[in-house]
């Protein structure tokens, strides 16, 4: 078929105009899809683009609300410190969105605390008590439609209650009649959901209540209304009494994030008593200002002064501040309390009160990769959250984290929790490399879950772990759940139980490897190539045998004193490492001996010219941690 000129000109315009077209569409989703943002506290500002080296952001909050795209990088400047809280963005396959540094000196340093370094924050209350000032607010805006909003009861774990409503005195009435009370908090849930919060706001939440039977009530959170059950709010209260009387209580939260679906939930479960009628009056949930700059709505789990020197050593209650550093949180007023013979600022050259909130909150995130960061100063998790697969943890530095209160146990126990990295329920394809992890209160690493769920795929190894109470925890349940291909390999372990928080600890527990009990069908569990150096209780403490699924090998074992292992219900010592090897039927290859690390004192855990653990290598490969890192 012949063309003539004119058509043909037409014909080749066109199909270079819409090549050029698709060249520069390609371009510009490839551009987008692979931007550098920068972030600087020093330099930067909210109002720049972020783009260049020149126009950096400045805040997390800029960062947590930024639209990115898969393959994306935010890069934080080397030196320079933020505190609060980072959310990050999910990748996709292939284009991961990376939190990463940029520049020269220190890591990057995102703070879980708030630093209380001025004298006049500090007010004296007698008898060597000093407390950080009591916030006060102002009224905003109510809203009006909270009282019309229907409130509902769930039951769950063989628990059984029932709600039912009354009218009278032109007033909303509830009352709860339990059957069978649970033993844990979840059991009896009583929750107002589809609150709008707003990140930074601050609410009320009052009502009215009594009982037929006297209990406490010691949980009451602001949460994502459905699963995952997210944290939306910071604050609340604990452990208020309800009587035969009616009594008017109030409580404040903070948003921690911008959201249609909260939740208001009271948790009934093992407080509330069986065969008692709890009566529930809601009143009013509103939005209030700050007339205080800063407010401490979140417990403090941690007091680090003079940049881990010394800890604070928390307590209870007020009449428990006997010595020099003990201090209490009230949660009804927003103040930490804290024993000091004189200003706390004037006594300590830095406060830092590490506040129960993740400093990295990934929960539902994927196709991540943190490198190159350091985290510190959390009374939480370092990095934390369920639901999470293909994220990537490498070179990052994660230290005195923990110790927040996490819940109180139905007899009034308090519970404290923090854990450096956590994978929650429902975590798979995951990474954590080239880590240094030290000074935290539970795990320094951790996959667990509950609810049924599957955990599969995720590999540590490479990491220097020290002080710890455990340096690796691992359970899932309950039966039902799934567990494979989990592999710890080449880490170094040392000193399980001698960091900042043992001695608070209401049971220590310092061990390397913390198996509680495990009702997960798990498969191909690999624990080798590792270097396990002295805990207070034992290397090793497993509850319930699914050993059919565990592989130990090629390991380096060494306890100065006490238990080596225990293993299901027998205990080891360092003279019984061949016995273990025998009954357990792990082991095989490893060996128990010192592995005369250059300076443990200094933290060089590289290993000497005359280590024993040099001679171990079935694979060609080393053992413990690759880079042996030095602090």
């Amino acid at each position: 078929m012949m063309i003539s000129g004119k058509k043909y000109s037409y014909v080749v315009l066109l199909v270079v105009s819409i090549t050029i077209f698709f060249v520069a569409l390609c371009s510009t989703s490839m551009g987008a899809a692979s931007q550098n943002y920068y972030v600087s506290t020093t330099t930067g500002n909210d109002n720049n683009n972020g783009l260049t080296l020149q126009t950096p952001w400045r805040t997390l909050s800029k960062v947590n609300g930024a639209v990115l795209r898969p393959g994306d990088k935010v890069l934080f400047k080397r030196g320079d410190e933020w505190r609060g809280q980072l959310v990050p963005k999910s990748g996709s396959a292939g284009a991961p969105i990376t939190y990463g540094a940029y520049g020269s000196g220190t890591k990057p340093l995102l703070l879980g605390s708030v630093s209380r370094n001025n004298t006049q924050v500090w007010q004296y209350e007698g008898s060597n008590i000093w407390a950080t000032i009591k916030p006060a607010f102002r009224d905003d805006k109510t809203q009006a439609d909270f009282l019309s909003r229907p409130w509902t009861l769930s039951a769950e774990a063989g628990a059984q209650s029932r709600m039912t409503s009354l009218e009278g005195n032109g007033k909303y009435t509830l009352k709860i009649t339990s059957v069978i009370s649970g033993t844990a908090p979840n059991h009896i849930q009583l929750y107002n959901h589809g609150l709008f919060i707003r990140d930074g706001d601050y609410f009320v939440f009052t009502f009215r209540a009594r009982g037929t039977k006297p209990f406490t009530i010691h949980n009451i959170k602001l949460i994502k209304q459905s699963a995952p059950w997210t944290t939306y709010g910071d604050g609340g209260q604990t452990n208020l009494k309800i009587t035969s009387d009616w009594t008017d209580y109030s409580m404040r939260f903070k948003a921690s994030q911008t959201a249609p679906d909260g939740r208001i939930t009271i948790y009934l479960g093992g407080a509330v008593p069986p065969e008692s009628e709890f009566y529930f009056q809601p009143v009013e949930w509103k939005k209030v200002e700050s007339v205080n700059p800063e407010v401490l709505s979140l417990d403090v789990g941690n007091i680090i002064f003079d940049h881990g020197k010394s800890v604070g050593i928390k307590k209870w209650k007020q009449d428990d501040l006997k010595r020099q550093g003990d201090f209490w949180y009230n949660a009804d007023t927003w103040q930490v309390k804290l024993n000091s013979e004189k200003n706390p600022a004037e006594w300590y050259k830095s406060i830092e009160l590490a506040l129960a909130r993740t400093i990295v909150k990934q929960g539902g995130k994927s196709y991540i990769v943190y490198e190159n960061l350091a985290l510190q100063y959390g009374a939480a998790h370092g990095i934390g959250g369920g639901d999470t697969h293909h994220i990537v943890i490498r070179d990052c530095d994660i230290s005195w984290i923990g110790g927040g209160h996490q819940f109180t146990r139905a007899n009034g126990a308090p519970v404290r929790f923090g854990n450096g990295i956590e994978f929650w329920s429902n975590a798979h394809d995951n990474l954590v490399e080239d880590c240094r992890i030290w000074e935290i209160y539970d795990a320094a690493m951790t996959n667990q879950g509950s609810d049924v769920n599957v955990q599969s795929d995720i590999t540590y190894r490479n990491n220097v772990i020290w002080n710890s109470e455990y340096s690796f925890e691992y359970w899932n349940g309950p039966h039902g759940s799934k567990t494979q291909n989990i592999r710890f390999e080449h880490n170094t372990c040392v000193n399980a139980g001698f960091g900042w928080g043992h001695a608070q600890r209401s049971i220590p527990n310092g061990h390397h490897l913390m198996f509680f009990t495990n009702q997960a069908k798990t498969d191909e569990f690999n624990v080798r190539d590792n270097i396990f150096y002295n805990a207070t209780e034992s290397l090793l403490s497993m509850s319930n045998n699914w050993t059919a699924a565990l592989t130990m090998d090629n390991n380096s074992w060494f306890q100065s004193r006490g238990d080596l292992i225990r293993f299901l219900k027998a205990s080891y010592g360092s003279n019984q490492f061949t016995q273990f090897q025998e009954q357990a039927n792990q082991d095989k290859h490893s060996m128990f001996a010192d592995p005369k690390f250059v300076d443990i004192n200094k933290l060089d855990f590289r290993l000497s010219a005359n280590s024993p653990v040099r001679s171990l290598s079935i694979d060609g490969g080393p053992v413990g941690s690759l880079k042996r890192l030095q602090k």
